[in-house]
This record gives structure tokens, C-alpha cells and sequence, in this order.
């Protein structure tokens, strides 16, 4: 295995020697059995196909309205509600916890059309949730075996953790099956089918392609903004001077959150890269090469030769981002003339880069400022320890034991 921090040995993986590089057998097993032939579990044709049909459809206006109006539905009738109530009754709140319901809630109305109603915790969990956290986290097992026949030979015997992983899966393929089976009765061919599944459903492809694609979707859309949100809103309450200019962005000039106003708070999104350059969700990523290559930095990779990057690490090199490298200091995302200034993905690689580059990053920008400015605008956070989390890198990272918070009201907050 080949593991480089190096930008322009990714910039040649990711989009140079693109097509040397894919994903690999290796690696599509280990959530083959969930992601199916969805995207982000495919290279070639495949991938090619579904990429085209999905980035029509990201680049539609029309979804980014629908992305917002979800955004909004969510935030002022369970997130806010939820924080005032722990405001009231002086509750402790897990708002890592709160921040992936919400998280869960968004990405399967925006993808299936479906409203999980995770955040209300009045409800029981649906088995659809329930199962795809086992399956999101079984898989990710599986590439913590030191050889992939432990895990392999644990599902020719289904047994142990390969079981709970099948019959997870079974519940979660049987529940995305039978909301595309009632989507099919109930569609008119009228513009109201706004959620990715009824778009991707007029594309003429099979019901078992759609299904792993919108999978995929929820899959990525599952936990990765949670986890930037949970480290920002922590890194905040370590530095109140930032918190104080972050306010200064998401001050509301209207009667609700839009498109075009999310777009102009460019210190808010220098907070979140920053926070995610420190903690990003995904911590490492991996091709395995098809053919042998020589990298720009001289390294020689064999073929069959699986060569991973590490945002993570890349994130803290004193030689990429200088001597403050470990500091908490979102003004290295602006130019001295003024204005964001714009990383090489190479360098910054949480979305990855080049022709895979992640398809939801604005949508990601734009749910994680809709939420942020909601919350921060009306309340502040009070971390219940003092000790600094432990970050724990699995498919997607996370703090291990979750963000426990006290909620206080902001003081000269109004409803706009």
C-alpha cells in the first residue's frame, strides 16, 4: 500500500491518471453488499452513466429550492423547537446526536422523498434508520480486518457481524424498494416531484439501479455535514472572538434563509473549511492502480498497488498550511485583497477532486450555513467537558462520545 500526503502525486491520481486509478474490486467489496451498483460504489461505465444523470440533476435550480424549503421545514418545526425546550428545562443535549437525526431527516426527504422523522424524539426510530446504521457500520468493519477473507469467509458462513449485515441490508433494500414501488402508483408527471428519487425515476433506468443510487446518496449525505457542523460548533465555543464574527455573517436581513443570502456568508464557510481542514469527515480515501505508474514525487506503484490519501494528516503539515498549522484560524481562507480564497482541491481534498469530485458539495455548503446561522443566531453552547474530544476516524469520523452541551438563548436575539 502507497499512502502520500503529497498534493500533486493526488492531483495526478485524482484527475491526471484518472482512469488508472478507480476505486478497485478491492474496495467495492467492502460495501458491495450495501451500496449494490450505486455510485459511489462503481467505476467505469457505470459510474459514468450514473454521474451524468446525477449531475444534471444537482445542477438543477429547481432542487436547489427544494434543498432550502427542506432545510427550512426541518429547522423551524423540530431543530429549534427541540433547543428551546433544552433551553426551558436546563437539559444537557448530545448535539452530535441531534445534528446526524437532522442530518438523517434532510438527506432521506431531499433523496426518497420520505421524512424518517428522526429528530423527533417523541418517536420510535424507523427499521429503514435503524438498519442502515448497522449496514453503514458493519461494512465499515470490514475494512478493519487486517485480510478480507476473515470477513468473507464470516458471510459464506453468515455468521456474526456478516449476518447482522445481511439481514440489515435486507431491511434497507425491502424499505427503498417499497417507497419506489408506491412512488411508481402515485406519479402524474407534474412538476411536484421534486426529491432526487422522482427524478432519477423518469431517467428510464431500473428500479434496482435507482435504488442503489439514492442509497448511495443517503449514504453520503448520512453523516458527513453532522460531523463538520459537531466540530465547529465545539471549535466555537473554544473561541468566542470567532463565534462574535461569525454572528456578524449570519445576521438575518429577511423573514427566513435563501439561497442567494446563505451564498454571501463567506466567513461562516471559512469557518466550516476550516474546521473540516482540522477534522474532516472523511479522513482517508484509496484507488488501486490498474496498470504501474511512477507518481510526480518519483514513487513507483505496481499495478494492483492500492494508493491511498490522507486528508487528515494533509490537514495538519506545517508545509501545506505553515507553522500555525494546528491552530484554529479560519482568516487563512481569505485572500489580502478580500474575498474567500480558493484551495487547490488537491491540497484540500474533503471533497475529493477532479472528474469524482463530490457532486453535493454546494448542497453540503448550503444545509450546513442554513443550519449553523439558525442556531448560532438564537442560541449559544455551553460544553458540559472540558477536556478536549477524542476524534474517531471510521467511514465517517465522529467524537467519540458525542458534543454534550448546555443551551442558552442569545442574548438579543428577535425573530425576524
Amino acid at each position: 500500500m502507497i499512502v502520500t500526503a503529497n498534493p500533486e502525486n493526488i492531483e495526478h491520481i485524482l484527475k491526471t491518471r484518472f482512469e488508472n486509478y478507480p476505486k478497485g474490486k478491492p474496495f467495492t467489496d467492502l460495501l458491495g453488499d450495501f451500496l449494490g451498483i450505486g455510485i459511489f460504489n462503481v467505476d467505469g461505465e457505470l459510474w459514468s452513466t450514473q454521474r451524468k444523470l446525477a449531475s444534471h440533476e444537482f445542477s438543477a435550480k429547481s432542487l436547489r429550492e427544494f434543498v432550502v424549503s427542506v432545510l427550512e421545514d426541518e429547522v423551524t418545526k423540530r431543530l429549534v423547537p427541540l433547543l428551546e425546550n433544552a433551553v426551558r428545562d436546563d437539559e444537557v443535549v448530545d448535539m452530535q446526536d441531534v445534528l446526524r437525526r437532522l442530518a438523517f431527516d434532510t438527506i432521506c426527504k431531499i433523496s426518497l422523498g420520505w421524512d424518517p422523522c428522526c429528530l423527533d424524539y417523541t418517536r420510535a426510530v424507523p427499521p429503514l434508520v435503524t438498519a442502515f446504521d448497522t449496514a453503514a457500520g458493519a461494512s465499515a468493519m470490514r475494512g478493519t480486518s487486517s485480510v478480507s477473507w476473515v470477513w468473507k469467509v464470516k458471510r459464506l458462513l453468515n455468521v456474526g457481524r456478516e449476518r447482522q449485515l445481511k439481514e440489515a441490508v435486507g431491511v434497507v433494500h425491502r424499505a427503498v424498494d417499497e417507497i419506489i414501488r408506491a412512488r411508481r402508483e402515485h406519479m402524474d408527471g407534474s412538476d411536484n416531484n421534486r426529491d432526487l428519487l422522482s427524478r432519477f425515476m423518469s431517467s428510464g433506468h431500473s428500479d434496482d439501479l435507482i435504488r442503489d443510487m439514492v442509497i448511495s446518496f443517503l449514504m453520503a449525505g448520512r453523516d458527513t455535514t453532522s460531523a463538520a457542523m459537531t466540530w465547529l460548533f465545539w471549535l466555537l465555543t473554544r473561541h468566542p472572538s470567532i463565534e462574535k464574527d461569525v454572528l456578524k455573517d449570519v445576521t438575518f436581513h429577511d423573514n427566513k434563509l435563501t439561497f442567494e443570502e446563505l451564498k454571501k456568508m463567506d466567513y461562516l464557510k471559512a469557518c466550516l473549511c476550516e474546521s473540516m481542514r482540522l477534522y474532516p469527515p472523511v479522513v482517508w480515501d484509496s484507488k488501486h492502480a490498474a496498470e504501474a505508474d511512477v507518481l510526480p514525487d518519483g514513487t513507483a506503484v505496481y499495478k494492483g498497488n492500492r494508493v491511498m490519501y490522507f486528508p487528515y494528516g494533509m490537514g495538519r503539515m506545517e508545509t501545506l498550511w505553515g507553522k500555525d498549522c494546528l491552530e484554529f484560524r479560519p482568516d487563512r481562507w481569505f485572500s489580502e485583497p478580500g474575498g474567500l480564497k480558493m484551495e487547490s482541491p488537491y491540497k484540500f481534498p474533503v471533497f475529493q477532486a477532479g472528474p469524482r469530485v463530490c457532486l453535493g458539495k454546494e448542497m453540503a455548503f448550503i444545509q450546513m450555513k442554513y443550519v449553523m446561522a439558525s442556531v448560532l443566531s438564537r442560541f449559544e453552547f455551553v460544553s458540559v467537558s472540558p477536556e478536549e474530544p477524542v476524534f474517531v476516524p471510521l467511514l465517517t469520523a465522529h467524537m467519540d462520545g458525542g458534543f454534550k452541551v448546555r443551551v442558552r438563548r442569545r442574548s438579543g436575539f428577535c425573530e425576524p
